[in-house]
């Protein structure tokens, strides 16, 4: 077996670009001008400007590639910046405070309020103004590393040629040496269910809803409709989510973090209707919608009725009219473009990452594949790594009910849950389940990605009182068991880390983080 400590190789000396800040503020979405009556030469074109896409250009400019990205939307940014993790996240933060002010929790705090008043146009205009300060950001960082900007639905017409038609019919041709393809993914439809984004939305729709519906039904109790669920139950709503499965989190997720969520969801006033499919929606006269449900191996019909249903069983790679048939690249069964170590299709200058590719579809996923996949362009050599042998390995579990600063907090619901090999110690998962996850979950990142033994990070002298301390990582179980580590450490690129299988569970925001493929 091949030493975990030999993983690492160089693979291109790093410019100096730093991860892109999403804190630049109040800048305007302005693209650089082309002339379409004549083609634009480049080395690197991009297709599509969401994390990875605008992240992998910026980089490839900073190496000294003629770069330009072609962005069908009028913002740039893509799913997560404009319609997904970034207004999602606003719209969690803020509906956490107006519950714990409306509800007991600020009372039981001391905190005694006469009057709390939900202001909802308020809360989409603050989401709404992040929104647009984020997207005025990466058109500042295109100006200020000369990546050219062009408007429109961008197509491969050749091995060395992008089409982009803009919405006014005119086309814009950039002549490229490299081609990286990363349009991201769209939302998987729900058969005979038609989604109007107004009472029958998807997460798009969820996001700027006008009222507080009195009843919502979620399709679906993964991450998203979990996350975009608690938004609209926390501000009043009653929800309840369909879910086909037997467990809240989606696939993959670890059976005790899934129980734990789904109480604490429950303690919150969160329905679940587990092991139960969706056979149609209807709408009626009145503006509601009968969802009818039965058992997913079968059983009793049932029929709910709800103001919104919110639709979220998925997403599918988005590569529709690509050009790729023509050029003879063929998706695979589920409907991604095949690739190689350095994100190379058939086509050997055509390139792909982040959601059109395998593994989960993570924004900073899609970031660390884009700076691959340019570096390697420029020379570099990467080196996968996957190992497929059963690893012992050992579990220890903390629980925040233990923690001092949890109590003080008295938000003392989830745990942390940590994954070393047997024989050596080294961190191979981790799993936190609670307030501030998200934060957290990066100490844990840092260990993967550094081999760091439990016992490291143990040594290291954690602040206190803090939700993170050494007792969690010292407190490790003698427990023996056998997995097949490609579980965990699935890919593992020299300079950069895809693999891993952290997954973040944060008990407020509900976001799922497989650093697998993470």
């Amino acid at each position: 077996m091949q030493s975990w400590s030999r993983v690492y190789c160089s693979l291109a000396k790093r410019g100096h670009f730093s991860r892109i800040s999403h804190g630049l503020q109040g800048v305007s979405a302005v693209p650089l001008r082309t002339y379409a009556d004549q083609p634009i030469d480049a080395d690197v074109t991009v297709i599509g400007s969401g994390p990875g896409g605008y992240v992998a250009a910026i980089k490839a400019a900073q190496l000294g590639f003629k770069t330009v990205c072609v962005e069908k939307n009028e913002t740039l940014g893509g799913t997560c910046l404009n319609v997904g993790c970034i207004p999602s996240k606003a719209l969690l933060n803020n509906s956490h405070y107006y519950h714990m002010a409306h509800g007991k929790d600020f009372a039981s705090r001391g905190i005694e309020m006469s009057e709390v008043r939900l202001n909802l146009e308020k809360m989409m205009e603050q989401k709404s103004t992040a929104v647009k300060a984020l997207t005025g950001g990466i058109a500042h960082l295109f100006k200020q590393n000369k990546v050219v900007h062009v408007n429109g639905y961008g197509k491969i017409t050749g091995k060395n040629q992008v089409t982009a038609t803009k919405a006014d019919g005119s086309t814009q041709v950039i002549d490229t040496k490299n081609i990286l393809i990363a349009t991201g993914s769209e939302v998987t439809p729900f058969p005979g269910i038609t989604i109007d984004e107004d009472t029958i939305v998807s997460s798009t729709g969820a996001l700027s809803l006008k009222k507080v519906p009195e009843k919502m039904v979620v399709i679906g109790a993964g991450v998203i409709g979990v996350e975009l669920g608690s938004v609209w139950q926390r501000l009043g709503a009653d929800v309840t989510a369909v879910e086909f499965l037997g467990h809240v989190g989606g696939v993959g997720i670890d059976m005790e973090i899934s129980k734990n969520f789904q109480r604490i969801l429950q303690k919150q006033g969160f329905k679940f209707k587990l092991n139960t499919k969706v056979t149609g929606a209807t709408k009626k006269s009145d503006g509601k919608i009968d969802v009818s449900i039965e058992g997913a191996s079968g059983g009793k019909a049932e029929v709910i009725t709800c103001d919104v249903l919110l639709v979220c069983i998925g997403r599918r790679p988005f590569t529709q009219n690509l050009g790729l048939e023509e050029l003879g690249i063929e998706l695979d069964p589920r409907g991604r473009i095949p690739v190689n170590t350095r994100f190379q299709t058939k086509i050997p200058n055509i390139y792909a990452i982040g959601d059109v590719v395998a593994g989960p579809m993570l924004a900073h996923k899609a970031e660390d594949e884009g700076i691959i996949c340019v570096e390697g362009m420029a020379g570099g050599a990467v080196l996968t790594f996957c190992l497929s042998q059963g690893i012992e390995y050992k579990v220890g579990k903390f629980p925040f009910a233990a923690n001092s600063r949890a109590k003080t907090n008295a938000d003392t619901d989830g745990m942390v849950k940590i994954l070393g090999q047997k024989s050596t110690d080294r961190v191979l998962g981790a799993h936190i389940l609670g307030p501030g996850a998200g934060e957290m979950v990066n100490e844990a990142a840092l260990a993967l990605e550094y081999g760091a033994s439990c016992e490291d990070i143990a040594r290291v002298c954690h602040a206190h009182p803090k939700l993170l301390e050494k007792q969690t990582w010292l407190h490790h179980s003698a427990n023996q068991s056998t997995f097949k580590l490609e579980d965990y450490i699935f890919l593992k690129f020299p300079g950069s880390f895809c693999g891993g299988h952290i997954f973040e569970q944060e008990m407020l925001t509900a976001p799922r983080i497989f650093r697998t493929e993470l």
